[in-house]
């Protein structure tokens, strides 16, 4: 009985793992068909990937009978048949068939013979005698006829070189013998590649890896193979090399096509793999985030504000886009290969507050954030409005003094008129220092717009204090007030005190400083609004 042992796994050769170890049997001389009498010499060859260093026990076969164990790995054999060998760690070998003939014309043939090598046919006459002509014929067709040589060569072997071949040799003209048939068969370097893609589908921003995939014949363990990769129709991947892999990072969905490997060996054998369809699968988008910077979106008046748009997953190329819910106002969009982007607003103005929301969309289906509220905080008011509502105001108030004081003065001359100890009231006269009557010091010639001058020439106790009111209008006349300009910069009042009776109070939405709050002069009082 055969020594089954257990199955011993190689390293990858070529890309793919070798079948578990098998012993080779090489043939001294090589050839499988000898004249009875002869010897060859059989080596049974253990892969090197097996221990060197360990003892070995090799068994020998012929047929189904057990020949023994030698202390070498040779076998001299003098018998027709299949022989085989074995250790006690390797699988069986294959079976190489030896024939002694007793025929006077013989064709020898290699036991083994690969594409790339050349096919070496001889043909024997057992009497030693030389042929005058050789006759070689390939599948019943003569292809070679010498007078010179008892070899055939065939140079750079292929498959199309495997069949049937036999020799006539011819000694002078009437000795003709016919040698036995032999059966040639070209046997492959290393079968055609197969590429194998690694995730069988990969992802968008993941990597796959590229495998061309062959075995070297075990007799031809040792033989240097190199590999290459393209993908149809968009040239090459890499040069030609001696690893049988090639990882590609960082593919996108334009990388899906039809890939294909390509193996060669030194004796300028090559073979290309079929082609294999890739089909790159995209991650749809999800997990959309939309936030800010500053934070929860607190935003600053005139400060930048930043709209922060992220995935969570989703994988090549998306398109972020920023919308208003509340207005329906879409704010700008980008596309990057990237899961987050940014928007910039530089200068928050109240306008800005409101709800947001963004969007991202790599093709797969298009996903939504929730929606943000943004509130914006130290907004300037409408200076504009405030300004004109409060100029207007205070005008009004200085109309509706001065027409007051206008009417209560013709009042009091009416009454008093033959009236004793009353004397006749005239505008007081300027001091020193003091400007003239419809002036406030530090202004020229502007035009007054209502100018009312009287005084009391002397106040008794029990009287009561008036004011002089000047209302001046700055610049020239019909010159329009500038956009946002405030009252303070067209009116000014200059006061003058005098005695009156007693006036409701002014109205606090116009607050009346005294005298010494005017900056231009003591007599004058500037009315503002605030800015």
């Amino acid at each position: 009985m055969l020594l089954w042992a257990s199955l011993l796994v190689l390293a990858p050769a070529g890309g793919q793992p070798e079948a578990a170890s098998k012993p080779v049997i090489s043939l001294h001389p090589p050839w499988t068909v000898v004249f009875i009498g002869e010897t060859v010499t059989l080596t049974c060859n253990v892969s090197h990937f097996l221990e060197p260093e360990k003892r070995r026990r090799f068994f020998w076969f012929l047929g189904r009978r057990k020949l023994g164990e030698t202390p070498g790995s040779t076998l001299p054999a003098r018998d027709s048949g299949a022989y085989g060998c074995q250790t006690q760690d390797s699988l069986p070998s294959d079976y190489v068939r030896l024939t002694f003939s007793s025929g006077l014309l013989i064709l020898q043939a290699p036991h083994a013979v690969f594409e790339g090598d050349t096919l070496v046919l001889r043909c024997r006459v057992k009497r030693r005698e030389t042929l005058t002509t050789v006759k070689y014929s390939w599948n019943e067709k003569v292809i070679s006829t010498s007078s010179q040589s008892q070899d055939l060569l065939i140079p750079h072997a292929s498959a199309n070189n495997s069949g049937s071949y036999r020799c006539t040799g011819y000694l002078g003209k009437n000795n003709i013998f016919r040698s036995n048939s032999k059966i040639v068969r070209i046997q492959e370097l290393f079968p055609q590649p197969r590429l194998k893609v690694t995730p069988s589908q990969p992802t968008e921003g993941g990597s796959m890896n590229l495998s061309c995939e062959t075995q070297r014949a075990p007799e031809r363990r040792d033989t240097v193979l190199h590999f290459i990769f393209f993908r149809e129709h968009g040239g090459m991947l890499s040069d030609w090399s001696r690893s049988p892999e090639l990882q590609i990072t960082d593919i996108r969905r334009q990388d899906s096509g039809w890939y294909r490997c390509g193996v060669a060996a030194a004796q300028d054998i090559q073979k290309h793999s079929l082609p294999l369809q890739v089909s790159v699968q995209g991650v749809p988008v999800s997990g959309v985030l939309l936030e800010t910077q500053p934070p929860e979106g607190l935003a600053l008046a005139g400060k930048p504000l930043v709209l922060v748009c992220s995935a969570a997953a989703g994988t090549g190329d998306t398109t972020f886009s920023w919308h208003r819910e509340d207005t329906g106002q879409s704010l700008g969009r980008e596309r990057r290969r990237s899961r987050t982007a940014r928007l910039e607003i530089p200068a928050v103005g109240g306008s800005h507050a409101g709800a947001y929301f963004c969007t991202a969309d790599n093709g797969h289906g298009l996903a939504r954030s929730a929606v943000l509220n943004v509130t914006v905080t130290g907004t300037p008011r409408d200076r504009s409005g405030l300004t004109a509502s409060g100029a207007a105001g205070g005008l009004l108030s200085i109309l509706l003094l001065a027409a007051g004081l206008l009417i209560y003065h013709r009042h009091q001359r009416k009454s008093g008129d033959g009236s004793p100890g009353d004397t006749a009231r005239s505008p007081p006269t300027t001091g020193p220092g003091e400007a003239p009557h419809g002036r406030c010091q530090g202004q020229k010639d502007s035009p007054v717009e209502l100018q009312y001058l009287h005084g009391n020439e002397s106040v008794r106790e029990g009287d009561l204090v008036y004011s002089e009111i000047q209302v001046i209008q700055l610049g020239h006349e019909g010159e329009a007030r500038a956009p946002g300009a405030s009252l303070e910069d067209k009116v000014s009042v200059c006061p003058r005190l005098f005695a009156l009776p007693p006036a409701p109070a002014a109205p606090s939405s116009l607050p009346v400083p005294g005298p010494s709050s005017c900056p231009l002069h003591p007599s004058v009082l500037q009315l503002s609004t605030p800015r």
